[in-house]
């Protein structure tokens, strides 16, 4: 209980709003290898940033192929789904980026706080993980009733609704970095930043591919009742989905440093 009471409070400080960390190594480091080397999480995350890259082009070539005013017209970029698909190929990107330059040039020095590229990758982690989990329970949960009417792909739904937090899931488990709970606020702002876009474009008179008012059936702004209390729930689940990452990462801490890690005898090597 004193341990538990000792990470809330420490937690809910305001400096966690903040992205510095002590240990740059955190964040090029897997927290299931017994060594220091930089070489074993740059194999995963390239593996996973080439799986992710997969889904994207895949979404725009079978989309294309599909239904080409989706492409010419710009639709693809109207769903929160396609963001996602952007966001996970861009932190996978990233997170291989930080993974790369510790092979390449050694060690990242943080005397003076986190680099830049450290912090980029560190939000842009934090967002995603949570938006990938809360579209593929928005999906599956709500909108699969639709999938049979309005998708594109079968086995393309698979990929940019369940496969994306495939792909995030085995980020979040192969890294060393913490997550913090008051770091809910990044994904809670991609997705008020999400409906924000989505009220601009049904005022603006923008329709689907499909001619419907609405992106998706669940947020139809000319039902605004409705519409905010899916909001909230919306708002609700992604912070929830932010503290499962947050648990998750916690689990992930507890077993690796109780069954693999050694932490005074780390021996170090590129």
């Amino acid at each position: 209980m004193g341990a538990t009471k000792k990470y809330f409070r420490n937690q809910f400080q305001i400096e966690k709003l903040g992205l510095e960390h002590d240990e740059a190594s955190d964040f090029y480091l897997s927290c299931w290898q017994k060594n220091r080397a930089s070489l074993p999480l740059v194999c995963v995350r390239f593996a996973v940033f080439l799986g992710c890259l997969g889904i994207i082009l895949a979404s725009l070539v079978v989309t294309g192929v599909n239904s080409k005013i989706m492409i010419t017209h710009g639709y693809w970029l109207i769903y929160m789904t396609h963001w996602g698909v952007i966001m996970i190929t861009v932190t996978s990107l990233l997170a291989f980026a930080v993974s790369a330059r510790a092979y390449f040039t050694g060690p990242i020095d943080s005397t003076f706080g986190l680099p830049w590229y450290i912090k980029l990758y560190w939000v842009s982690y934090t967002v995603t993980l949570p938006i990938a989990f809360f579209i593929t329970i928005f999906y599956y949960s709500l909108l699969t009733a639709l999938a049979e009417e309005y998708a594109l792909d079968p086995v393309l739904d698979v990929f940019i609704h369940g496969m994306n937090s495939v792909a995030m899931f085995a980020l979040l488990m192969s890294a060393q970095h913490p997550s913090h709970l008051l770091h809910f606020v990044y994904p809670f702002m991609f997705g008020v930043f999400y409906l924000i876009f989505s009220a601009i474009y049904y005022s603006a008179g923008g329709l689907s591919p499909f001619g419907e008012k609405w992106i998706y059936p669940m947020i139809d702004w000319s039902k605004p009742g409705p519409t905010m209390i899916m909001v909230v729930i919306s708002a609700i689940a992604i912070i929830i989905m932010h503290v499962l990452v947050v648990l998750l990462s916690l689990l992930r801490d507890f077993v690796s440093k109780k069954y693999v890690r050694n932490v005074t005898s780390m021996s170090l090597v590129r």
